[in-house]
Protein backbone atom coordinates (compact mmCIF):
# COMPACT_ATOMS: atom_id res chain seq x y z
CA UNK A 1 0.00 0.00 0.00
CA UNK A 2 3.16 2.31 0.70
CA UNK A 3 4.02 1.25 -2.28
CA UNK A 4 1.10 2.44 -4.25
CA UNK A 5 0.68 5.85 -2.44
CA UNK A 6 4.52 6.45 -3.65
CA UNK A 7 3.97 5.76 -6.86
CA UNK A 8 0.87 7.99 -7.11
CA UNK A 9 3.20 10.98 -5.43
CA UNK A 10 5.69 10.04 -8.09
CA UNK A 11 3.19 10.23 -10.88
CA UNK A 12 2.03 13.86 -9.52
CA UNK A 13 5.54 15.12 -9.53
CA UNK A 14 5.25 14.64 -12.77
CA UNK A 15 2.03 15.84 -13.67
CA UNK A 16 3.11 19.23 -11.33
CA UNK A 17 6.76 19.47 -13.31
CA UNK A 18 4.91 19.01 -16.99
CA UNK A 19 1.59 20.92 -16.25
CA UNK A 20 0.12 18.56 -18.31
CA UNK A 21 -2.80 16.77 -17.01
CA UNK A 22 -3.95 14.32 -19.85
CA UNK A 23 -5.06 11.01 -18.69
CA UNK A 24 -1.76 9.42 -21.00
CA UNK A 25 0.84 12.12 -18.97
CA UNK A 26 -0.68 10.56 -15.80
CA UNK A 27 -0.42 7.08 -16.96
CA UNK A 28 3.40 7.91 -18.13
CA UNK A 29 4.33 9.39 -15.20
CA UNK A 30 2.93 6.05 -12.86
CA UNK A 31 4.45 3.92 -15.41
CA UNK A 32 7.73 6.54 -14.50
CA UNK A 33 7.02 6.17 -10.88
CA UNK A 34 6.88 2.54 -11.13
CA UNK A 35 10.49 2.16 -13.02
CA UNK A 36 12.14 4.86 -10.00
CA UNK A 37 10.32 2.24 -6.98
CA UNK A 38 11.63 -0.71 -9.46
CA UNK A 39 15.49 0.89 -9.12
CA UNK A 40 15.35 1.60 -5.36
CA UNK A 41 12.68 -1.05 -3.99
CA UNK A 42 15.96 -3.49 -2.68
CA UNK A 43 17.30 -0.08 -0.01
CA UNK A 44 13.66 0.71 1.09
CA UNK A 45 11.94 -2.01 3.31
CA UNK A 46 8.67 -0.40 2.95
CA UNK A 47 8.63 -0.65 -1.49
CA UNK A 48 10.57 -4.08 -1.26
CA UNK A 49 7.75 -6.46 -2.28
CA UNK A 50 5.62 -3.41 -4.87
CA UNK A 51 7.45 -4.15 -8.21
CA UNK A 52 5.74 -7.70 -8.03
CA UNK A 53 3.00 -6.97 -6.70
CA UNK A 54 1.45 -4.00 -8.85
CA UNK A 55 1.64 -6.35 -12.02
CA UNK A 56 -0.24 -9.21 -10.10
CA UNK A 57 -3.09 -6.64 -8.47
CA UNK A 58 -3.59 -5.36 -13.05
CA UNK A 59 -3.86 -9.16 -13.76
CA UNK A 60 -6.07 -10.16 -10.66
CA UNK A 61 -8.76 -6.90 -11.63
CA UNK A 62 -8.27 -8.07 -15.22
CA UNK A 63 -9.49 -11.68 -14.47
CA UNK A 64 -12.20 -10.38 -12.24
CA UNK A 65 -13.54 -8.17 -14.89
CA UNK A 66 -13.44 -11.31 -17.57
CA UNK A 67 -14.95 -13.55 -14.13
CA UNK A 68 -17.81 -11.05 -13.74
CA UNK A 69 -18.55 -10.98 -17.74
CA UNK A 70 -19.17 -13.99 -17.64
CA UNK A 71 -20.98 -14.65 -15.10
CA UNK A 72 -23.05 -11.73 -15.79
CA UNK A 73 -23.96 -13.16 -19.28
CA UNK A 74 -24.73 -16.24 -17.54
CA UNK A 75 -27.17 -15.10 -14.83
CA UNK A 76 -28.73 -12.58 -17.56
CA UNK A 77 -29.50 -15.48 -19.98
CA UNK A 78 -31.06 -17.95 -17.53
CA UNK A 79 -33.27 -14.75 -16.50
CA UNK A 80 -34.79 -13.89 -19.80
CA UNK A 81 -34.67 -17.67 -21.12
CA UNK A 82 -38.30 -19.40 -20.72
CA UNK A 83 -35.63 -22.24 -19.53
CA UNK A 84 -34.72 -22.41 -15.68
CA UNK A 85 -30.90 -23.69 -15.72
CA UNK A 86 -29.91 -22.95 -12.74
CA UNK A 87 -29.50 -25.87 -10.68
CA UNK A 88 -29.05 -23.79 -6.49
CA UNK A 89 -26.87 -25.56 -3.80
CA UNK A 90 -24.49 -24.77 -1.01
CA UNK A 91 -21.04 -25.98 -1.22
CA UNK A 92 -18.30 -26.00 1.59
CA UNK A 93 -14.93 -24.52 0.38
CA UNK A 94 -11.66 -24.96 1.87
CA UNK A 95 -9.51 -21.74 2.69
CA UNK A 96 -6.04 -21.12 1.90
CA UNK A 97 -6.66 -17.51 3.41
CA UNK A 98 -5.47 -17.46 6.87
CA UNK A 99 -6.13 -14.04 8.72
CA UNK A 100 -9.10 -12.15 9.21
CA UNK A 101 -8.85 -9.50 6.16
CA UNK A 102 -7.83 -12.18 3.89
CA UNK A 103 -10.85 -13.91 4.29
CA UNK A 104 -13.43 -11.27 4.83
CA UNK A 105 -11.82 -9.85 0.89
CA UNK A 106 -11.99 -13.60 -0.38
CA UNK A 107 -15.85 -14.21 0.88
CA UNK A 108 -16.61 -10.23 -0.42
CA UNK A 109 -15.16 -10.89 -4.20
CA UNK A 110 -16.84 -14.06 -4.22
CA UNK A 111 -20.23 -12.40 -3.50
CA UNK A 112 -19.27 -9.84 -5.73
CA UNK A 113 -19.95 -12.45 -8.67
CA UNK A 114 -23.32 -12.70 -9.80
CA UNK A 115 -24.69 -16.50 -9.13
CA UNK A 116 -22.28 -17.12 -5.93
CA UNK A 117 -23.39 -16.03 -2.70
CA UNK A 118 -20.54 -16.10 0.45
CA UNK A 119 -22.46 -17.46 3.37
CA UNK A 120 -20.26 -18.28 6.50
CA UNK A 121 -17.31 -19.08 7.58
CA UNK A 122 -16.44 -21.90 9.89
CA UNK A 123 -15.64 -21.53 13.45
CA UNK A 124 -12.14 -22.42 13.26
CA UNK A 125 -11.45 -19.94 10.04
CA UNK A 126 -10.76 -22.95 7.51
CA UNK A 127 -13.95 -23.22 5.16
CA UNK A 128 -16.08 -20.93 3.78
CA UNK A 129 -20.00 -21.80 3.03
CA UNK A 130 -21.14 -20.76 -0.82
CA UNK A 131 -24.54 -20.93 -1.99
CA UNK A 132 -24.18 -20.80 -6.01
CA UNK A 133 -26.89 -20.17 -8.13
CA UNK A 134 -25.34 -22.73 -11.02
CA UNK A 135 -24.21 -25.99 -9.34
CA UNK A 136 -23.75 -28.68 -12.26
CA UNK A 137 -20.59 -29.41 -10.95
CA UNK A 138 -19.36 -29.28 -7.52
CA UNK A 139 -15.78 -29.76 -8.47
CA UNK A 140 -15.60 -27.08 -11.19
CA UNK A 141 -17.36 -24.84 -8.92
CA UNK A 142 -14.95 -25.57 -6.07
CA UNK A 143 -12.08 -24.93 -8.37
CA UNK A 144 -13.23 -21.93 -9.93
CA UNK A 145 -13.56 -20.08 -6.26
CA UNK A 146 -10.16 -21.82 -5.46
CA UNK A 147 -8.23 -19.79 -8.57
CA UNK A 148 -10.20 -16.61 -7.43
CA UNK A 149 -9.05 -16.85 -4.10
CA UNK A 150 -5.19 -18.15 -5.14
CA UNK A 151 -4.98 -14.50 -7.91
CA UNK A 152 -6.36 -12.72 -4.57
CA UNK A 153 -3.77 -13.77 -2.13
CA UNK A 154 -0.73 -13.66 -4.73
CA UNK A 155 -1.50 -10.00 -4.47
CA UNK A 156 -2.07 -9.57 -0.76
CA UNK A 157 1.27 -12.03 0.05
Amino acid sequence: MIGFLFNLLLALSWLLLTNTFTLLNVLFGFALGFVVIGLIHRTVPALYFYPKRLPRAIRFVLFFIKELVIANWRVATDIVTPIWYMHPGVIAMPLTAKTEFEIALVANIISLTPGTLSMEVSEDKKTLFVHAMFLDDEQKLRGDLKEIEQRLLQVLR
